[in-house]
């Protein structure tokens, strides 16, 4: 994997996390989640009491959220060696991102509960928006390298 190929991945995942963040966004508008997680990691994370509010939380927890998205775009192109990606394995990718942060370190760092202790519209919300994460990565990284064969 050549450092285009790595670039290309964080690309994917910029594209990838913005469109989860409109299913997020969506979420929120439609009251189905108070807050953005995101904005609740960087909570609990910063100094001070994990659940009370802090100076630069959204805008930091929107640059990790878009890090991390970017992260795990290059990680998946690695993992894919560049090859076609068939969407659902965009779908499982996502989805398994999701499990493991919601129902493993995100609690773990207190900043939300485990989903099976969760409110119902939260888990649900995000389970869609990792999924459209999936699928929109899947769709960038296979218009990479349909373009790289030409």
């Amino acid at each position: 994997m050549n450092g285009r190929g790595l670039l290309e991945g964080g690309v994917g995942g910029a594209l990838a996390t913005a469109a989860m963040s409109a299913v997020m966004l969506a979420g929120s508008r439609a009251g189905l989640m108070a807050d953005q997680p995101p904005k609740h990691i960087a909570r609990a994370v910063l100094p001070g009491h994990p659940h009370r509010r802090k100076p630069g939380e959204g805008v930091l927890g929107a640059l990790a959220h878009f890090g991390f998205g970017m992260t795990a775009g290059a990680l998946f192109r690695l993992v894919s060696r560049g090859h076609r990606t068939p969407v659902p394995a965009g779908i499982g990718y996502g989805l398994a991102i999701w499990l493991a942060s919601y129902q493993g370190w995100v609690p773990g760092v207190t900043a939300l509960p485990p989903i099976s202790a969760d409110r119902p519209g939260r888990p649900a919300v995000m389970a869609v928006g990792h999924v459209v994460y999936g699928i929109t990565l899947a769709a960038v990284l296979n218009r990479f390298r349909d373009r790289h064969d030409r």
